[in-house]
């Protein structure tokens, strides 16, 4: 005779990676869902911590470590065909093992476009009004204006690089700012077509903008899209903002641009070299592990932010809530509307 517990619980879910400001949000869509069995680690899912997935149905997880073969076919092995992140990116899943198994993923793909836009026209006003150098000035006593006076988004073209959620969120608060926007995307949106911000090329929108805001996905084709050649297309003086993926920077081409004048500052949320030092307290600035990364910290007209663009409480919320429905939705039928191809 089952108990009443096994007559209510028809799945298990178990979500690796659970971090402090996620739990209250599991714990609450745990209460909201009684017939699902949730067991959460913060130990993210790799091959020191895959078995502990057996006997679940399916995996909810959140990391930068790649989801290698060797765990995707020991996540096969225990039966388990359903793997949801609570995140945009899919690079890191290897997709041949995935396909192998027969595991379905699902990401969020869009789990606050606001915050992440706000975040980085925030991010843009600081450089514009070049708070970090009065930050830094009155900080010594010196409360003089001269000679940092600053410049007016009011009178800047931003070119929009993609124009996907986030890109259009960013756009109608580049808007309100009283900025002209142009836009540049494979796949044009209906409504920003018809306002007619598009233009025909990057190229174009590399020559035409005082800003760049990237809000492209990570794809072989965008890798270190912003070259020693896209640089030099560019306005003198020009603005770049990365609140997307690290990988459409080049680090060292971006440090050239700064150095000669060619960019005359960056808000960096992403960066290319990040995994294993985002996120990471090193205890001191001259432990971190990273050269490029400290040199662009230490310029004040570069803010480098460890990829918090989306880190707001409604975010993090979406981010737990999607993927567990997701997961449970696989479990229940073998559909989801966040499925991804790999």
């Amino acid at each position: 005779m089952k108990s009443l517990y096994e007559e209510v619980v028809s799945m298990k879910i178990i979500a690796y990676g659970i971090r402090a400001d996620e739990k209250p949000f599991l714990d609450k869509w745990s209460e909201e869902n009684p017939t699902v069995e949730v067991v959460s680690t913060a130990e993210l899912l790799d091959e020191n911590t895959v078995d502990q997935a057996k006997g679940a149905d399916g995996v909810v997880t959140y990391q930068q470590k790649p989801y290698t073969a060797s765990v995707l076919d020991k996540l096969g092995s225990f039966g388990i065909k359903y793997l949801s992140l609570r995140n945009v990116g899919v690079d890191n899943v290897d997709a041949t093992a995935a396909k192998r198994n027969g595991i379905q993923v699902t990401n969020v793909p869009a789990y606050s476009p606001q915050a992440i836009a706000e975040f980085t026209v925030t991010q843009l006003m600081r450089l514009l009004r070049r708070t970090p150098t009065f930050d830094n000035k009155m900080a010594n006593g010196d409360l003089r204006w001269a000679p940092d006076i600053a410049e007016e988004l009011n009178q800047m073209t931003v070119g929009v690089y993609a124009t996907g959620r986030i890109g259009r969120a960013a756009i109608q608060i580049y808007k309100g700012f009283g900025a002209k926007v142009i836009a540049y995307d494979i796949y044009h949106n209906p409504q920003l077509e018809k306002e007619g911000i598009y233009v025909e090329t990057p190229d174009e929108l590399y020559a035409k903008a005082d800003v760049i805001s990237l809000h492209a996905p990570a794809t072989k084709e965008n890798e270190h899209m912003l070259n020693d050649e896209a640089f030099a297309k560019m306005k003198d003086g020009v603005y770049i903002l990365n609140p997307a993926r690290g990988i459409l920077v080049d680090t060292d081409a971006l440090i050239k641009a700064l150095d000669s004048g060619k960019v005359a500052g960056a808000a960096l949320d992403t960066y290319e070299d990040e995994v294993g030092v985002f996120n990471n307290n090193f205890g001191s600035f001259d432990k971190i592990p990273d050269e490029r990364l400290k040199n662009l910290m230490k310029r004040e007209n570069v803010l480098v932010s460890p990829h918090i663009a989306f880190y707001t409480k409604r975010a993090v919320r979406n981010m737990v809530y999607y993927a567990m429905d997701a997961n449970k939705s696989l479990i229940e039928t073998g559909q989801s509307d966040k499925l991804v191809e790999l």
